[in-house]
């Protein structure tokens, strides 16, 4: 690493977006450029860049061009990972605005709404994660009702709505005390605080709306239980217009399948549900009701006590089916093949009174085509790759059986 001016290497980088969190351009002294993480990296003199943080990502843009990737802390300085290499001395830089102002609204809705936990149920929040497509909030709640987690909804939005302004200010140690923080901040010394006027006073050091207004609609999407708490999935702003626009259509598509009224939906759904279990059932005593038809079709006409077909039109389980009812038909062994559109199938079977081990015909299949499976001394299943030669192996296996028939029953 070589630095440019080491005497200002050292020095704390200014963080513009403390004193404006809407200013997309600037301009800085690039004070080191180095590699970090294997990536082309720079510091400068002040940036307008956030960094990873507190449950929020990294800001993205350019400078000079150049893509900046990633964000990060080092003490007080801030990194910026980069696509490529900067000259300097001066630069100009700016950041993505739509990703910053879509953090903006899900960081500032995030402290409405465990605001909102804390007013209405007691629950504190524990951690918070700004994904790509949702953020999630794990609150200190051992279980929640649905009507519950529609009444924080519903205040948060009441919050959004009344277009509350949203400060931000420093406030040195000594005064912390006076400022009513929903919880004690993690760091000593001056704090930068966050308040949603009236509402809700958060130490944070991230990016935020102006006011409440700018946050639009907050959605809590889904929860579920982690660590003994609830961890909740919500979107605020343009996240949740966009994904209330894809539900909208998903339901619009669904309402048309099924030529019925949107809210009539679900129970329709479950009307087809229910239909598609009954009918399943039907389909079940069917295929039974045809194995066993078809078992005494094949035990007439065969010429032994092995009974040896290639399907390709059978499932498994038809397969399966097959051969069982055949074994219980008298004395018989049964060896499939199973053709599918992924992989192939062997069903080998033998009724209880033949003196053999089905399992001892897996080392032999294996040798030849490979595979895996197991199963019972009357009854095995194995899954080989598509296209395997099935007929020389199912050949094989009966003169194999034929032998030991013969050996075992004179």
């Amino acid at each position: 690493m070589k630095n440019r001016n080491a005497e200002t290497a050292t020095r704390a980088t200014k963080r513009l977006y403390f004193e404006d969190a809407y200013q997309k351009e600037f301009e800085a002294t690039l004070v080191d450029h180095f590699h970090h993480q294997g990536r082309p990296a720079a510091l400068l003199d002040q940036t307008c860049f956030y960094p990873e943080s507190g449950g929020q990502p990294s800001d993205r843009g350019k400078m000079d061009g150049v893509n900046v990737i990633h964000v990060l802390e080092d003490g007080e300085k801030i990194i910026h990972l980069l696509e490529g290499d900067l000259t300097g001395p001066r630069i100009k830089g700016s950041i993505d605005w739509t990703r910053r102002f879509d953090h903006m609204q899900q960081h500032s809705g995030q402290h409405i709404l465990s605001q909102c936990f804390v007013e209405l149920l007691g629950g504190e929040t524990l951690s918070f994660h700004l994904g790509e497509e949702a953020a999630t909030l794990e609150i200190g709640l051992r279980e929640i009702s649905e009507s519950d987690a529609e009444r924080v909804e519903k205040r948060a939005n009441e919050i959004v709505f009344e277009d509350r302004e949203i400060k931000t200010y420093f406030i040195p140690e000594d005064k912390i005390s006076a400022i009513p923080l929903r919880r004690p901040p993690k760091k000593e010394g001056q704090i930068r605080v966050v308040e949603v006027s009236g509402f809700d006073y958060s130490a944070c050091g991230g990016t935020h709306c102006r006011r409440t207004g700018e946050i639009g609609l907050i959605k809590i999407n889904r929860w579920d239980k982690i660590r003994g708490n609830i961890r909740f999935e919500f979107r605020c702003g343009h996240r949740a217009l966009e994904d209330y626009s894809s539900k909208s259509r998903s339901v619009i598509a669904a309402s048309s399948k099924l030529s019925v009224h949107e809210k009539d939906i679900p129970s329709s759904v479950e009307k087809t549900l229910q239909e598609i279990r009954q009918a399943r059932k039907s389909i079940r005593k069917l295929e039974e009701q045809l194995a066993v038809f078809e078992a005494r079709e094949l035990v007439q006409k065969a010429g032994g006590k092995i009974i040896k077909q290639i399907w390709t039109e059978k499932s498994l389980e038809e397969g399966k089916l097959l051969a069982l009812n055949i074994i219980r038909a008298g004395d018989f062994a049964v060896l499939f093949g199973i053709r599918s559109e992924e992989k192939d199938h062997l069903v080998l079977a033998s009724s209880e009174t033949l003196p053999l081990d089905m399992r001892e015909l897996i080392p032999l299949v294996f040798s030849r085509i490979g595979g895996r499976g197991g199963g019972s001394s009357s009854l095995v299943e194995i899954v080989t790759e598509k296209g395997v030669d099935l007929e020389a192996v199912l050949a094989s296996l009966a003169e194999n059986l034929e032998l030991e028939l013969a050996q075992k029953t004179t």
